[in-house]
């Protein structure tokens, strides 16, 4: 399964010298396999070595998943991926790429080159700014409907991945890349401080094995430590240095011929601005594959967007918050057997469930009509946080994920209208909910009546 758990026990037998492995075979491997396979960035990491052989201490099976995973395939980049626990799906080549930079960075391996006047930072290189120019090159050269950016995807089965598919047409950065790299930058510049092992490294931030499986791993405020490594100025600065760096390769990238140096600038503004607004300053989706939804039944109605209003609930069953991908996949099954089971409703009645996980989950999403305000839910989207909010508050967290991303996103990507309104459920119906503390808390948010 492509798992984070079975990757681990691969790179534990291959870093591990009781186990007859030793260090730093991971990053050579994965550059012999093709984890660094454009030319921004080997011209960090240097050339590839030969295709290796098996190691003996990695099984034949194990060493096919490796190759399968680490393979850089660049029309499907999605399919050397795993599934983390964090419920993200992570693709390894800038994951790798800049866990190889940060430990030549840390002193452990050969010097990294100086590439670029000004310099481009080779963390950023090899991880996001080249994946970021090009992408947006190519979007800007072709037809107007490409992406640059997405989609995101799922897995045939969370519990035993296998197979995972895109959720739209795909772009060279579709969601699992963009994690990858992002993931890249907070492990190169946490190793870059010095050295630790691989495996190590990974367990402690997938949250894999280290006892705190009730807790949210580190990998989950991955866009809080990304944003606050990389702002959008020097994330702008990186793509417009690695494309300069790109000009002097021989041969130069075709996209690149003739561009003047505004086009760059303004082709690296736009890659800033919206890989930023996509991936740091909005929270992620988990989608309703993802966490197992059952089917809707019956025939969902269309909303019809922009909508005025947003409703905050608690869900108050379950009564303690979810930490953890599992075990907000978990409510989330349950709520939707309540809802449709007992209450007779044809889906989950949210729009949105909120974890304390860092995630959103998807009910009936941004399209369909909700079962959650009764009298309203053509008029808004209601939103669920899990736990009983009666007499203690969700953590700062939370609260943060929903009123400074969720509702600024929402109006962003236009399912909200900027004069939105915010209520609690209690206003428009006989219920306590969201409950006490929490209703006195959004009485100070934006949009509030």
């Amino acid at each position: 399964p492509r798992h984070m758990d079975s990757l681990l026990d691969i790179l534990d037998a291959l870093e591990s010298p009781t186990r007859g492995g030793s260090p730093g075979t991971t990053t050579t491997l994965g550059r012999g396999l093709g984890v660094c396979s454009t030319p921004g960035c080997r011209a960090v990491l240097g050339e590839p070595p030969g295709t290796p052989e098996r190691p003996s201490v990695v099984t034949p099976d194990q060493w096919q998943l490796l190759t399968e995973l680490l393979h850089h395939d660049p029309a499907a980049p999605e399919l050397g991926a795993v599934l983390a626990p964090d419920g993200s799906t992570v693709a390894l080549g800038p994951l790798l790429a800049g866990i190889e930079v940060g430990l030549r960075s840390g002193g452990f391996g050969p010097p990294l080159p100086i590439l670029g006047d000004p310099p481009a930072d080779p963390l950023l290189a090899v991880t996001i700014a080249e994946a970021l120019g090009t992408s947006f090159l190519l979007a800007e050269g072709g037809d107007s409907n490409a992406t640059a950016l997405g989609p995101d995807g799922c897995w045939d089965d969370v519990e035993n991945p296998q197979n995972y598919t895109l959720r739209g047409p795909p772009s060279p950065i579709p969601d699992p890349v963009a994690i990858g790299a992002m993931d890249g930058v907070v492990l190169g510049s946490r190793l870059a401080q010095g050295p630790l092992p691989v495996v190590e490294l990974l367990q402690g931030y997938y949250g894999t094995g280290n006892g705190s499986e009730e807790e949210r791993p580190p990998s989950s405020y991955r866009r809080r430590d990304f944003g606050a490594l990389v702002g959008r100025e020097r994330l702008e600065k990186e793509v417009v240095a690695i494309l300069g760096v790109l000009r002097t390769l021989s041969p130069t990238p075709e996209l690149l011929r003739d561009l003047g140096t505004q086009e760059v600038a303004a082709v690296a503004r736009r890659a800033a601005r919206e890989f930023s607004e996509r991936y740091v300053e909005c929270p992620p989706v988990v989608p309703r594959c993802l966490w197992g939804a059952s089917p809707y039944r019956g025939t969902p109605t269309l909303l019809q967007p922009p909508l005025g209003s947003v409703f905050l609930h608690h869900t108050l069953e379950p009564s303690q918050p979810c930490r953890t991908f599992s075990a907000c996949a978990r409510a989330m099954r349950d709520m939707q057997s309540f809802h449709q089971d007992t209450r007779g409703w044809d889906d989950i009645g949210y729009s949105f469930v909120v974890g304390s996980d860092g995630s959103l989950y998807e009910g009936r999403g941004w399209h369909w009509v909700g079962a959650h305000t009764k009298g309203y839910n053509t008029q808004g989207f209601g939103v669920g946080i899990v736990g009983d909010f009666t007499s203690t508050l969700p953590d700062p967290d939370t609260l943060t994920l929903v009123r400074d991303q969720f509702l600024p996103c929402a109006i962003r990507s236009g399912h909200v209208r900027p004069d939105f309104t915010l209520r609690g459920h209690r206003q428009l119906g006989h219920t306590d909910c969201p409950g006490n503390a929490l209703f006195q808390e959004i009485q100070s948010w934006p949009g509030f009546q």
